[in-house]
This record gives C-alpha cells, structure tokens and sequence, in this order.
C-alpha cells in the first residue's frame, strides 16, 4: 500500500530573468500579481542578490524572480520549458485580461481561440518564456454570436 504525505501547497517556482526591475515591472504593472518580497540576500559564495517574489492576487503560489548568474543560468533566460508552453495565467475575464495585455504591448504568439476548456491565447513573458492565458468562455458574447438572426 503506498503511503501519501499530506502537502499544503507549492510554495514557489523560478524564472530566470536578465535583471529584477523590468521582472517586477512586467509581473506587477503588466500582468497585475502582486510584489510579495524585494529583499536583499546573498548567492551561496556571498555575493549580494535579491529576493524577489510576485504573486497572483489570491494565489498561493509565488514566483521568484531570480536573476541569471553565469553563462549556463543566462542561456536559459526564455527557455526554461524548452519553447514549450510551462506556465498557466488563469484569469475570470479573459477578454479584459488579453485587451489590458495587448495595450501594454505583450507580445501574444497565437491568437485567441476558443477549446472544450475556455479561452486561451499564447504569450511571452518578459524573458521569453511562453504562457497560456487561460479564461472561462463570455457565454453572452457566444450566446450573441449563435442567436439566430430575425
């Protein structure tokens, strides 16, 4: 029989960014999460870094922007999921979400569509990395657009 561990939560994930300010901009001014921690720390040899989290308004789980230290950590900035889609930004309105993204210049990779599962459009982040903006489905606007027309 195969014990469990009970798990509260995940606490954190990392992306690798070039530099902390144009992160936290991105991550707070542009996706709207909330900047959780900026607090001077140090890297494992002493050298001075920072410890930025942002999260989701309401979510549990962080992001720690982490700064690429080294050639090998700076070769991942944009490809940490190797081109794959690794990052999921569910929202209530998509639609409000993607126009408030598309203002402020995201850059989108595939246009929205509709699946089984709501809404998604395809996004980069400001290292490069790609992400689903995910969304219910405006049942109005569907309800509007298969109305039969007279």
């Amino acid at each position: 029989m195969r014990q469990t561990v009970a798990m509260a939560h995940l606490e954190l994930i990392t992306i690798i960014v070039d530099d902390y300010d144009p992160a936290i901009d991105f991550f707070v001014d542009v996706l709207g999460f909330d900047l959780v921690d900026d607090s001077p720390s140090t890297t494992n040899d002493g050298r001075p870094k920072r410890w930025v989290v942002v999260r989701p308004a309401g979510g549990e789980t962080g992001i720690l922007l982490a700064k690429a230290d080294g050639d090998v950590q700076e070769g991942a900035v944009g490809n940490q999921m190797a081109g794959r889609v690794g990052f999921f930004l569910h929202v209530d309105d998509f639609d409000a979400a993607y126009e408030r993204m598309i203002a402020a210049n995201v850059e989108f990779i595939t246009e929205p569509r509709t699946e089984d599962y709501g809404r998604i459009a395809v996004f980069v982040d400001i290292a490069g990395n790609r992400w689903d903006l995910l969304g219910p489905v405006n049942l109005a606007a569907t309800s509007a657009a298969i109305r039969p027309l007279g």
